[in-house]
C-alpha cells in the first residue's frame, strides 16, 4: 500500500558518521512500507549536542538551517528519539520563523513513532528468531512518549514491541528494570564517565542474566554506549537498532 506523502529523512550526525547501515535500512524499511523518501542533501546537526551542553545560543543557526532544509515536506523521520525531540521541544525559538517552527515540530517523527501512529501499522510480517531485548532511551520514552513510563503507575505500552511482536521466532525479552538509563546522556558520558559506564554496566546486565541475544532500540547513541562497554568487557551480546531488525526480517 502507498502512502502518498512527501516524506524527508533525517539522519543524525552519529547515524552518518558511524552507523551508515542504520540510515540505510529506515530508507530500505519505509520504502518497503510503502513510503516515498527523500534525503535532503543540505541537512546537518540538529544542534542537540551544543544545546544540552549549555550552548543553546549557538543553535540558532542550526536550527534556521533546519527548518530551511526541511520546510516544503509533509513529514519528517528520524531513527532517533533524542534528536526528534530536541528540535520538537529544547530548539530555541527562532524569531521570525515562528510559524514555520512550530510546522516543523508537528511533522517530525521518531522512527516507531510514525510507523505506528502515521502508517497505522500494527504488526509487522517477517522472521527474526532471536531473543531480544529492548533499550528503552530516556528521551523516546519519556520524551516523545514512546513506551509507557513505570513510575507513572499506567497501562504498559511499547511501540517497539508492537512492531516486534508478530516477527515469527522474535521472542521479547521482558527485563527487570525496563525503563532505566543506560548512562549515556551525551556530553554526561565525557563529564562523568566513572558513573555513566557503570550505569551501562548495570544496564547491560539486565540483558545478560535474562539470556538476551540481542540488544536492540530507537537510539543509536545509547547503543553505541552499551556496545562499548560490552565490547571491552567481551560480553556476548549483538547491538543493532531496531530499524535494522525490522528491515531484515520483512526482506
Amino acid at each position: 500500500m502507498k502512502f502518498n506523502k512527501n516524506i524527508a529523512l533525517f539522519i543524525p550526525c552519529y547515524v552518518d558518521q558511524f552507523y551508515p547501515n542504520v540510515a540505510i535500512a529506515t530508507l530500505e524499511l519505509l520504502e518497503k512500507l510503502g513510503c516515498q523518501v527523500t534525503y535532503p542533501m543540505g541537512q546537518t546537526c540538529c544542534g542537540q549536542p551544543m544545546a544540552n551542553a549549555g550552548y543553546e545560543r549557538d543553535t540558532v543557526g542550526t536550527t534556521k538551517h533546519f527548518l530551511k532544509t526541511f520546510k516544503d515536506y509533509d513529514y519528517i523521520v528520524a531513527p532517533s528519539g533524542s534528536c526528534v525531540l530536541h528540535v520538537k521541544e529544547h530548539s530555541p525559538t527562532v524569531p521570525g520563523l515562528e510559524s514555520e517552527q512550530h510546522a516543523t515540530q508537528h511533522k517530525i517523527y521518531e522512527l516507531t513513532e510514525f510507523i505506528a501512529d502515521i502508517l497505522k501499522v500494527d504488526s509487522i510480517q517477517g522472521s527474526y528468531p532471536h531473543k531480544v531485548g529492548y533499550h528503552a532511551s530516556c528521551h523516546g520514552q519519556r520524551g516523545l512518549r514512546l513506551a509507557s513510563a513505570s513510575e507513572l503507575h499506567e497501562t504498559p505500552f511499547n511501540k517497539a514491541r508492537q512492531l516486534l511482536k508478530h516477527l515469527e521466532g522474535l521472542e521479547w525479552v521482558e527485563l527487570t528494570r525496563k525503563d532505566e538509563c543506560c548512562g549515556f546522556g551525551g556530553t554526561f558520558a565525557v563529564t562523568e564517565e566513572a558513573l555513566s559506564v557503570q550505569m551501562g554496566k548495570d544496564r547491560l546486565e539486565d540483558h545478560l542474566v535474562h539470556g538476551v541475544e540481542v540488544l536492540t532500540g530507537g537510539d543509536m547513541s545509547c547503543i553505541m554506549h552499551l556496545e562499548g562497554i560490552a565490547r571491552r568487557n567481551k560480553q556476548p551480546l549483538q547491538f543493532k537498532h531496531i530499524a535494522e531488525i525490522l528491515n531484515e526480517a520483512i526482506s
